[in-house]
């Protein structure tokens, strides 16, 4: 049996080959996974339950079985969402800028992959073939590990990703998973200076922050989501009852669903009932402050663990604010820099809020749920990075690329 150094080794190898790889052949290769997902569904699914019945058999929480459950439908969602990211532009060898100096050198500087990609991530299949399909795409190889919750169905998945690869005479060793040597996987990608070039982590803000802390090679954030909607005094009712509604019930496992509710205490009165009501009758638990409970009376109380909280579930945490002022100052103590929006009819106020708020995205008028790679045309996503170097917000194909200049001289010399 290969051990995980071994596999990291056989990655770097292949690396090199599948970034010289052309454009059109990288795009055969998508085109190929696209087909096998739909050829294959019965087996991905076969492999999907078994992880699903072992949860289960562990109490694994109905949201974590939300995140790694794959049905026919999502399957062909994730298939077609391959099919887009072939049509897009392919940014290796893009010409970023170039420039002529006085002494006759040419000076260009070009797209390039970043090389090896290692991503550590919880109970997400479908973020197996995300994260492969834009590194592949990107020239970039890729090694896994996501996790014994979903490790059936991702065991699959990297076979039909190699299969993939070698359908396009392609080495598949470029994609390899260490899901099977477990945490120790994780810590020997940590280690891997000279193997994995960036590395990756997305999850929840345990592995995220033993990645940032105990990682030796170059590691890209990505965030836990603990995300705020303020609703302004201005904000229009039917507008804050519907973006609400879906920004924390349409797939509240996810790291873009609204986690807390500030708004204005001259909205409160108008707007907070419906907006509760509509939420509760969708099972939503309301932690709400002391004027929440008032006009509320489902409500439970909240505490400082609230504010701090990304539930991953039908919960929300909900505080009446004075001001704009006071909806800034909460989310700059609590938020994650993830995606914070505010509801309003004030334009004064909404570019405050786009100005001064410290995130990946900030939004107006609009559902956090649109914190997305695919939403945002990229097809998919590698994850949110919360970070400020290189990449920022949902990390598509350009955020995995970097950047060498090439000199082309005629025999100058420095003096």
């Amino acid at each position: 049996m290969l051990s995980a150094i071994d596999k990291m080794n056989l990655v770097k190898a292949a690396s090199t080959e599948l970034a010289q790889a052309s454009s059109a052949k990288r795009a055969q290769v998508l085109h190929n996974i696209a087909a096998l997902l739909i050829e294959r569904t019965d087996e991905i699914i076969a492999a999907n339950n078994k992880d699903i019945e072992r949860g289960q058999a562990a109490d694994m929480t109905v949201s974590t079985q939300d995140r790694i459950r794959l049905d026919a439908k999502r399957i062909r969602a994730i298939s077609e969402s391959v099919s887009k990211i072939t049509t897009l532009p392919d940014p290796i060898g893009d010409v970023i800028r170039g420039m002529t100096l006085p002494n006759g050198l040419k000076l260009t500087q070009v797209r390039v992959p970043l090389g090896v990609i290692g991503v550590i991530y919880e109970a997400r299949p479908n973020v197996t073939i995300d994260i492969a399909v834009l590194a592949i795409k990107s020239g970039n190889a890729v090694v896994l590990r996501g996790g014994r919750d979903a490790q059936s169905s991702n065991e699959v998945l990297v076979k039909l990703l190699q299969d993939a690869l070698a359908m396009a005479s392609i080495n598949s060793d470029a994609v390899h998973t260490l899901d099977e040597f477990g945490r120790e996987g994780g810590q020997e990608m940590m280690k891997a200076v000279g193997l994995i070039d960036v590395l990756i982590p997305r999850g929840g803000a345990g592995l995220i922050q033993a990645v940032v802390t105990e990682s030796k090679v170059p590691v890209i954030q990505t965030g836990d989501g603990v995300v705020h909607i303020f609703v302004d005094e201005t904000a229009r009712l039917d507008w804050a009852v519907e973006i609400l509604h879906n920004a924390k019930v349409q797939r509240p496992s996810v790291c873009n669903a609204v986690e807390t509710l500030l708004i204005h205490e001259k909205a409160a009165e108008r707007i907070l009932p419906e907006v509760l009501n509509r939420l509760s009758a969708s099972n939503v638990v309301i932690h709400g402050d002391d004027q929440t409970q008032r006009l509320f009376a489902g409500a439970v109380a909240a505490t400082e663990e609230d504010w701090k909280t990304e539930y991953h579930d039908l919960d929300l945490a909900v505080r009446v604010v004075a001001n704009l002022d006071e909806a800034l100052a909460h989310i700059a103590k609590y938020g994650t820099k993830h995606t914070e929006s505010i509801i309003t009819e004030n334009v004064e106020n909404a570019e405050r809020f786009l100005a001064e708020v410290d995130a990946s995205t900030v939004m107006v008028n609009a559902s956090t749920r649109f914190t997305d790679g695919g939403e945002f045309g990229f097809g998919a996503e590698v994850g949110i990075s919360t970070q400020k170097l290189h990449a920022r917000g949902p990390m598509g194909i350009l955020e995995l690329t970097s950047t060498k200049w090439l000199v082309r001289g005629a025999g100058q010399t420095r003096a």
